[in-house]
């Protein structure tokens, strides 16, 4: 099988502010980007934080829906939409501060569904792609906070925790496959550059960093790298979370 020359990188969640930093990385490096978006205005948004559209495909789709990737996935599978040999995840944005006690089932389900199922659902539906285009460059990134630890806002620290499991197990189901599986642990608040330079934030720019240097490190997979200062952007800190 003949390999594509000009690599793209599925940023599913692109228009959040980790979705923004990623899909920078992935132009920083060279490659394409296929940017999922709510809409047109968030892909117009997008383009603003990022500065150009050249090398983005956007494409419309609901990630609160089940079918949301999987029916970008058959787009891409028909040949209406640029083939693919990444995945970022960075589906999600709900960060509510509503104490634990406090949390209805409405609520519950809903930040699940935000956080945690987008996600979810994102491996299910491209996971069976890589492994089927058994291209071995690819990858597949999870990031994930640091909320799942501190438990400071119980809404987003429950939905962590699931992604924590799903990372565990991910890393485990493809140590031995084409696809190199990683999370990203942040532990920092960023945010667009516009943004951040007003809060203090740590930039999207400089968090697009981590992911341009994770791409060019094959020798990292089924590992968390921890991001939790401005020194681990570059020389990544990583341990593998697969003990076989």
């Amino acid at each position: 099988m003949s390999l594509p020359s000009k690599e793209t990188v599925l940023v599913v969640g692109a228009t959040g502010n980790i979705g923004v930093s990623a899909v920078k990385a992935v132009l920083q490096t060279g490659r394409h980007v296929l940017a999922v978006v709510r809409n047109e205005a968030s892909a117009t948004k997008l383009f603003y934080h990022v500065g150009t559209t050249e090398g983005i495909t956007t494409v419309l789709a609901d990630l609160s829906s089940e079918s949301g990737v999987k029916n970008i996935v058959e787009q891409v599978k028909a040949g209406k939409l640029p083939a693919f040999q990444h995945v970022y995840a960075a589906a999600g944005g709900g960060y509510s501060a509503t104490p634990l006690q406090d949390i209805g089932t409405e609520e519950l389900r809903q930040i699940m569904t935000v956080n945690f199922e987008s996600n979810f659902w994102t491996y299910r539906a491209t996971i069976p792609y890589l492994l089927h285009q058994n291209d071995p460059r690819s990858t597949w990134t999870l990031c994930t906070g640091s909320q799942g630890d501190l438990g400071a806002r119980a809404p987003p620290a429950l939905t962590q925790g699931a992604l924590f499991s799903l990372a565990n197990v991910a890393c485990r189901d493809n140590y031995k496959t084409n696809v190199r599986f990683n999370e990203v642990y942040l532990a920092l608040r960023v945010e667009v550059d516009e943004s951040a330079a007003k809060t203090g934030a740590m930039k999207a720019t400089d968090f697009a960093k981590c992911y341009a240097a994770l791409l060019s490190s094959p020798e990292i997979r089924s590992s968390r790298v921890s991001v939790l200062s401005y020194d681990d952007l570059e020389i990544l800190k990583y341990q593998t979370k697969v003990k076989l």
